[in-house]
């Protein structure tokens, strides 16, 4: 018994060891070139929870008005959509697309000037049964829930890449 759980301890920490060695690291949101950030989230206040939850997490400070800011975000606004994609013979839903789309600019504390709205459009398509209605309800909800989470991802990543573009001066 003993010497099995030695034997555990040392392929646990070999795994470790392992991970480590090859770069293996927790996917986060990058490196932002700002430290404080205001977010207006007024258009868009589902995204706008969990991406201040994000932010927080990893070490921006989240500013009580933009003066206090390096930068702004405004969330203009968010949108869920749920459209059918195919039916049956007999008329009865098959498929269902959905659809989620949010709308941000951002604009540098040493800027007058907004930058250009950025949309963020992402789909999903899922079967549908009427036999399988609470399945497919909860299989729905997952989808809508994972592009969320990808939406606040991408909106991160755009506002990364859009910061450390600056505008030319007219």
């Amino acid at each position: 018994m003993q010497k099995s759980g030695g034997i555990r301890r040392i392929l646990a920490a070999s795994l470790l060891l392992a991970l480590t060695a090859c770069g293996f690291h927790l996917r986060g949101i990058g490196s932002l070139p700002f430290e404080s950030l205001y977010v207006q989230d007024s258009g868009a206040p589902g995204i706008g929870r969990d991406l201040k939850r994000l932010l927080r997490s990893s070490g921006i400070k989240l500013a009580a008005n933009p003066e206090e800011a390096q930068a702004s975000l405004e969330l203009m606004s968010e949108a869920d959509e749920k459209r059918i994609l195919s039916l049956s013979g007999k008329g009865q839903v098959r498929e269902y697309e959905l659809l989620y789309h949010v709308v941000f600019r951002l604009r540098d504390a040493g800027s007058e000037l907004w930058g250009e709205p950025q949309t963020v459009e992402l789909r999903r398509d899922f079967s549908y049964s009427d036999s399988a209605l609470l399945a497919k309800d909860a299989e729905q909800a997952r989808l809508v829930n994972d592009m969320h989470s990808e939406a606040v991802r991408e909106v991160l990543r755009r506002v990364s890449s859009l910061s450390k573009q600056k505008p030319a001066v007219e």
